[in-house]
């Protein structure tokens, strides 16, 4: 049986940057609480384990010893230090930072242990995917890089190669940043177009350097993708570069700030559209992999009709249950949605109906703006790697 884990601990609300703040832990809370609305702890394949903080030296793989330092300082001392990103708009400081920030890594690093090792197929962590975190600085809600760190942890233990995907609205310039030499890693992020969005990174023709050109793959979509038209540019390009990647491990951040109700981005991908990506990704890793699979939270700031949903559709996925599309939501999870929020809770899971998505093989459209972004990134990066990218 291919067991799954979902690392939670309630102390992962504690990564609170305030009133107001749209990383605010209720996205947390309210998923956990749909997850045992919906009775996913009692399945058979699923387990749940703890989140404990990451040791400073976890930390160090992925960052500099003084950021950590600085870190700490502003934990306690509650200093801002701006030239590290520590006391922004985008990452204010409070008391105990630095622990709640080393949880999150925590949480994902363990999960990769216990996937290479084999004690379990597929690791979840929602309150991961922190993956705008650079090696000196913190950046757009994210102190430290726990994506990061789970991929440096895999192949510390062996991987020979590993697959980073990348599914939140924003570009995945922490990650990409960490592994741009390192031809071990790939790393793929489908998001909007940079000129139109935080961080204003991920361009087609951003492939790596050295010997990992052709290992970072970056499809930079225009505002307002539906959900249709962003599986298409999911299949026009992540399946092939990750077979020819042939990794050992998929690490994958599922951020679900791409949907059209988000207040921070400006794509238009439904809830059916991301749960179909999720079980691509899932495909991939049972393909490509051996199923292992360490699938990661990330953006999402529509806290009552998206996020919830999105996550515990994931968790179920790991576990090889998929909740049922168009199905009603509990009617307790939906009260207390109303009552935490303020905010009128989706009914249902999503639609019914399938996503009507065209598949590349079918032809492209060059007077499309967004296939016109897909064949940017196919023929910056495919023929890097033995790729036609005029055909499948």
């Amino acid at each position: 049986m291919h067991r799954a884990r979902l690392a939670w601990s309630p102390e992962l609300l504690e990564y609170d940057f305030g009133p107001g703040h749209p990383m605010a832990p209720v996205r947390l809370d309210l998923t956990m609480r749909l997850i045992r609305a919906l009775g996913l702890p009692e399945l058979p394949a699923l387990e749940f384990g703890d989140a404990e903080p990451a040791s400073d030296d976890t930390l160090r793989t992925v960052h500099d010893a003084d950021y950590l330092t600085a870190v700490k300082r502003a934990s306690t001392a509650l200093e801002p230090d701006p030239a590290r990103g520590l006391g922004t708009e985008d990452d204010p400081l409070f008391l105990g930072m630095h622990d709640a920030a080393a949880r999150q890594v925590g949480g994902s690093v363990s999960l990769a242990e216990a996937v290479w090792r084999g004690e379990i197929s597929h690791g979840v962590n929602v309150a991961g995917g922190m993956h705008h975190a650079r090696r000196g600085s913190a950046a757009g809600f994210c102190v430290y890089n726990d994506a990061a760190a789970a991929v440096r942890r895999l192949l510390d233990l062996g991987a020979d190669r590993v697959a980073y995907i990348d599914l939140d609205a924003h570009h995945g310039d922490g990650v990409e940043a960490a592994f741009w030499e390192d031809p071990r890693v790939l790393t793929v992020s489908v998001h909007q177009d940079g000129r139109t969005l935080f961080p204003g990174t991920g361009y087609a023709a951003d492939v790596g350097a050295g010997r990992a050109e052709g290992t970072a793959v970056n499809v930079s979509l225009p505002p307002r993708t539906d959900g249709a038209a962003w599986l298409r540019a999911i299949d026009a390009v992540v399946p092939a570069v990750v077979r020819e990647h042939r990794p050992d491990a998929i690490v994958s951040q599922h951020g679900c700030d791409a949907h059209g109700n988000d207040p921070l981005a400006h794509l238009d991908v439904s809830v059916d559209a991301q749960r179909t990506a999720q079980q691509w990704v899932h495909a991939l890793a049972h393909e490509l992999a051996g199923g292992r699979w360490l699938a990661l939270g990330g953006g999402g700031y529509a806290v009552v009709d998206v996020v919830p949903l999105v996550w515990a559709s994931l968790v179920a996925e790991a576990a090889h249950a998929p909740l049922a599309a168009g199905m009603p939501l509990p009617a307790d999870w939906r009260a207390v949605a109303l009552e935490v929020s303020e905010m009128e809770p989706a009914r249902t899971l999503g639609s019914a109906e399938p996503v009507p998505w065209r598949s590349w093989k079918d032809g492209w459209d060059p007077a499309d703006p967004i296939d016109r972004a897909v064949q940017a990134t196919r023929k910056s990066v495919f023929p890097l790697l033995g790729l036609d990218p005029h055909h499948d």
